[in-house]
């Protein structure tokens, strides 16, 4: 799913869809989950903090990405196209689903968690693949608009008690109708899907602002500064919009709230605007170099990291208080915590192992192995 520096034409896509992963990669594998280095923490519930914004990028550059993969098809659906969406997503959200199961001799297969991160990209990407090549951009803005809109108020009218709480919101009641509390994420308070069925219709739209950013940045492209101040003034116009609106309907990210889209997606294009005015309009590009090696093959070095993590948890011991801990957490208390203590040490090991996924992806880069999907 991404574009190489020769298509795209900006090496700012690439270098943001690289720095993107990367973050995924840091913000998932902290030495310590007792001890998360502070900027690198996700909101327990109500707000938004730099952790969050991470994954809403990602899927905003997959859709800037998409318009220049569908440029090749005009930017019209056919059944050749259709059925590469179709194989695309499904996919995706396979490949989401096998990593929830790996180690596949620990799985616990009657809790076995169906949605998550793989997944969710996999159903925003082709839902909005098949809204972005059926519609004209008008039409985009006003089904996303809708789109937004409806959220809000089937969560509102749906929910019992507070709408937006995380016991009695309806994405929790339609999660537990549809996939059963056994099958969803129990990995905090209560069992609860982060990446929920109706929670997933917001992040079309996430995907939908980046395809729609992907046209403009097509149609700006013998006008770099001007694509600049465009991107800036919708931006801010966005994230103002996202937090207005967050006074009546709260930023919370395991909601993909409404008001959480436009926000962050606001975000996103202020940061892409940043960088298209440091790579390809001033040309600074040699801190961008290494990032091309993550923005060449994003989703194989997401799943690579998630794989190699995973292995290492169902190695375990006993600490000397009595906990049984897993390797990671080993290399974590042997080699990092000594010298940094609890959080930077946390940090350094994410730091590390993201530098370990880099070298492979970087040996994938010099052979010019692009994992495709």
């Amino acid at each position: 799913m991404s574009e190489t520096v020769a298509t795209s034409r900006y090496l700012a896509i690439d270098f943001f869809r690289g720095l993107t992963i990367a973050l995924m990669i840091v913000v998932n594998t902290p030495g310590n989950w007792e001890h998360v280095y502070a900027p690198l923490r996700h909101a327990e519930w109500h707000g938004c903090t730099l952790a969050d914004w991470i994954f809403p990028f990602f899927l905003y550059i997959v859709g800037v990405s998409a318009w220049f993969s569908f440029e090749k098809y005009h930017q019209k659906l056919s059944p050749v196209l259709a059925r590469k969406i179709l194989r695309r997503a499904g996919l995706i959200f396979l490949i989401g689903v096998a990593l929830n199961a790996y180690p596949f001799v620990h799985t616990n297969w009657p809790e076995l968690r169906i949605m998550g991160v793989m997944q969710r990209i996999g159903l925003a990407y082709g839902l909005a693949a098949f809204l972005c090549l059926s519609l004209n951009k008008k039409q985009l803005v006003i089904t996303s608009g809708l789109l937004l809109a409806g959220y809000w108020a089937v969560l509102w009218l749906g929910g019992t008690g507070d709408p937006y709480s995380i016991e009695t919101n309806l994405v929790r009641q339609i999660d537990l109708a549809v996939l059963g509390a056994a099958h969803l994420n129990h990995g905090i308070s209560i069992p609860f899907e982060s990446e929920g069925v109706l929670s997933t219709l917001p992040a079309v739209v996430t995907v939908i602002i980046g395809y729609l950013t992907g046209g403009l940045i097509a149609d700006k492209k013998q006008d770099k500064k001007s694509l600049v101040s465009d991107l800036l003034k919708y931006g801010l116009a966005l994230t103002a919009t996202g937090l207005a609106w967050g006074a009546v309907f709260p930023i919370i990210k395991l909601l993909w709230t409404s008001s959480f889209v436009l926000y962050t997606a606001g975000l996103a294009m202020i940061f892409l605007a940043l960088c298209i005015w440091v790579l390809d309009v001033r040309s600074w590009k040699a801190t961008a170099r290494p990032f091309l090696v993550f923005g060449a093959n994003p989703l194989f070095a997401y799943v690579l990291s998630s794989v190699v993590a995973r292995s290492m948890l169902p190695l375990k011991y006993t600490d000397p208080a009595g906990k049984t801990r897993n390797a990671m957490y080993w290399i974590y208390e042997k080699m990092f915590y000594p010298v940094a203590g609890t959080e930077l040490g946390s940090l350094l090991f994410a730091l590390s192992f993201t530098a370990v996924i880099w070298l492979v992806c970087r040996e994938l880069w010099r052979q010019k192995i692009f994992v495709k999907i």
